[in-house]
């Protein structure tokens, strides 16, 4: 009943970040480790420097009109092309994977050589970015999950707040912990002790290096399912995760991620009242963006209307050779770019609480540039490439020029618009 095959998805992700690294021909500086961490390394304000904004907002800021943002891979390849392609379509934000083992070579030992760069390049364009924690190091956790301890992550988020400061506006702790492959394969109550230990560290720690940057609960995958050995429905993780230890985590966290499953539904569809058309794919509410709603409806049982939800991963797969994606092949590029310009016009009209004000802070479209990175791999149609709304050799699908216009289009209605600079 999985809506995406998440679990195949985060096996590749691995995947494509080492055949990227090993593959791409590259110049580097040499590697340093850092212990302790003294200042940024860009003095500059740059332009997602939002302190003074934040200040305003109190300890569980809101966004006060939802905001654009897109997922990218910038680990070893042409990232000022990436970045200056995000500004020209008008995403606000970026979404940026990190991977722990990568970074901590062994205990208390740092290598952030190439996060350097991407801060450094990301912080020059007009754009803020949210950093995504995921894989521990195996002597943390032998299969790279969340580990038991979590004082060891919050020792690696604390020194990441204090190396970049407001140079990463948001971070996002961890990525579909309902999954058991996140959690070194088993997902039940011990491992929602363990994303709950870990989240409420994790707060703690950077809100003491920084208190106005973002702390956002992991988004669940879009599931059904429960099975110890694959994965727990993302309502009844919530549920648990929410009520574990009397509420201990409700103040641990400034929003919650979701990623809304979509499979070939158009975006205004839902089970059972308004079904899809791909069969296979339509007979669960996990299946379709609107599910965002029931994850809505989660919070607000949990006493948790005030905070809002970031879409940390959305969007629509086409043709693809991807086995578990099959769904892909029903939606053209031409229905993708609709699909995700109406699902974009809808939360900015319609995913408003009873005040009028929007309960969705950020959504970032999965993705950027996936399809450039697998084709130069030679697998131009993997499922990854095939939500890129860039083509292999960068020109823009339909789904990125829509995007152009929708977002021009509402910024200005929100008093937000300022034209991209010419590249």
């Amino acid at each position: 009943m999985l809506s995406r095959s998440s679990i195949q998805r985060l096996v590749v992700w691995v995947c494509v970040g080492t055949l990227i690294a090993c593959s791409t021909p590259q110049t580097v500086a040499p590697v340093v480790p850092t212990l302790n961490p003294s200042g940024l390394i860009a003095t500059s304000v740059a332009s997602n420097q939002v302190s003074s904004q934040l200040e305003s907002l109190g300890n569980f800021p809101r966004i006060d009109e939802v905001e654009f943002g897109v997922v990218e891979h910038l680990f070893y390849t042409d990232r000022e092309r990436v970045l200056t392609l995000t500004e020209i379509a008008g995403f606000d934000w970026v979404r940026q994977q990190i991977h722990w083992k990568d970074v901590e070579a062994s205990p208390g030992v740092y290598y952030w050589d190439e996060v350097d760069r991407i801060i450094a390049d990301t912080s020059a364009h007009n754009v803020k970015l949210m950093i995504s924690v995921v894989q521990a190091p195996a002597f943390y956790e032998t299969n790279h999950g969340i580990p038991i301890d979590p004082i060891p992550f919050g020792n690696f988020v604390e020194n990441m707040v204090q190396r970049y400061g407001g140079l990463i506006t948001a971070v996002e702790i961890w990525n579909e912990p309902n999954l058991a492959v996140e959690n070194g394969g088993t997902i039940d109550d011990a491992a929602i002790a363990h994303y709950a230990e870990m989240l409420i560290e994790a707060y703690r720690r950077i809100k003491t290096v920084r208190s106005y940057t973002y702390v956002i609960a992991a988004a669940p995958s879009s599931t059904g399912v429960n099975d110890v050995n694959i994965a727990m429905d993302d309502t009844v993780f919530l549920n648990k995760l929410y009520t574990y230890n009397n509420g201990a985590v409700k103040d641990s966290f400034d929003a919650q991620g979701v990623h809304p499953g979509a499979a070939a539904n158009p975006p205004d569809t839902m089970y059972p009242d308004k079904p899809g058309n791909p069969i296979g794919w339509n007979n669960h509410p996990t299946h379709y963006f609107r599910h965002v709603e029931d994850i809505r409806k989660t919070m607000i049982a949990n006493g948790l209307a005030d905070k809002q939800i970031w879409l940390t991963e959305y969007g629509w797969a086409t043709v693809n050779n991807t086995p578990g994606y099959e769904y892909g092949k029903e939606v053209t590029m031409e229905e993708q770019a609709q699909y995700i310009g109406d699902a974009t016009q809808m939360v900015y009209k319609s995913y408003r609480d009873e005040v009028g004000r929007s309960w969705i802070g950020v959504m970032f479209l999965w993705n950027m540039n996936f399809s450039v990175l697998w084709d130069q791999q030679g697998n131009p149609l993997h499922e990854q490439a095939s939500y890129s709304i860039l083509n292999p050799d960068w020109s823009p699908r339909p789904a990125f020029i829509a995007l152009q216009g929708i977002h021009m289009r509402i910024k200005k209605e929100q008093g937000k618009w300022t034209p991209p600079a010419t590249p």
